[in-house]
């Protein structure tokens, strides 16, 4: 039997948005939010209407009724990467950051979703890098990790059926385009993360990678992962990551702002 792949439902968003929040109205031409704004941070649900985005004086596109925008400043608490302004008059459903969080622990199904489609993205811009060769230099990647400490040690704690597996310095741990069954979290070394034979990132103790696989089961690993020094690694099956997004709001939170944290450096990269 083939695994469903999880999509944007626009009657999953409202279902979370209507549980957290209430419609608004917005005047036609008004400024929703500004370009590298950081205070006060939102995340939309369109009811009527319609947004444009614009990032300095190009256009982005716009936003129409059933979609959500603003989502990446709330999930990575950076500044604003554009601005929303009503084209019409407009209806939303506005959550701020304690709002949304609030959110994802009533519907963790939104929080799968929400990764799907963020996902999605991340693929739309590796594309678009290797089309304009533009992937991260090697020399400006530093060592990240999604998950702190104590997250991580609770993750091992919750997943004593699946140990983790040691990773001599030099072996590949995942390849482009294989079909995947697993994500990782490191537990000890760095892990180094290649697209195309360009290294893009590194990870280090509480980084994790692989997800796609377990979002999107019919996908094809989007990169190379291969350890840099000697590594013990922590697999995680699909079925204990939908167990652990419905059970954990740290582990939900944590996924989606590292999934919000590569699409915001990959995008940077094309300018």
């Amino acid at each position: 039997m083939t695994e469903q792949v999880v999509t944007y439902d626009p009657a999953v968003a409202l279902a979370f948005f209507k549980a957290a929040g209430r419609p608004e109205a917005i005047a036609e031409g008004a400024k929703i939010f500004a370009e590298d704004e950081r205070k006060r941070s939102k995340v939309y649900y369109l009811l009527k209407g319609e947004v444009g985005l614009v990032a300095g004086r190009k256009s982005l596109g716009r936003v129409r009724p059933g979609e959500i925008f603003g989502e990446m400043a709330v999930i990575s608490d950076a500044p604003r990467s554009a601005s929303a302004i009503a084209n019409t008059a407009c209806r939303v459903i506005a959550l701020d950051e304690r709002e949304f969080q609030a959110g994802l622990r009533k519907h963790p199904e939104f929080a799968v979703m929400l990764m799907s489609v963020m996902i999605h993205r991340l693929r739309a811009r590796i594309a678009e890098l290797k089309q304009a060769s533009a992937l991260p230099a090697d020399a400006e990647l530093q060592e990240s990790a999604a998950f702190e400490p104590g997250v991580l040690a609770k993750l091992c704690e919750g997943l004593a059926d699946d140990p983790p597996v040691f990773y001599q310095e030099g072996t590949t741990i995942i390849a482009e385009g294989q079909k995947g069954m697993r994500m990782y979290a490191v537990v000890e070394g760095r892990v180094r993360i290649s697209i195309g034979a360009r290294v893009v990132e590194r990870l280090g103790p509480g980084g994790v990678f692989g997800e796609v696989a377990l979002i999107d089961p019919a996908a094809q690993r989007i990169a190379d992962a291969t350890a840099e020094i000697d590594s013990s690694l922590l697999p995680i099956s699909r079925k204990a990551f939908l167990a652990l997004v419905k059970t954990s709001p740290d582990f939900a939170d944590a996924m989606l702002t590292s999934l919000a944290g590569r699409l915001r450096t990959l995008t940077a990269k094309l300018g």
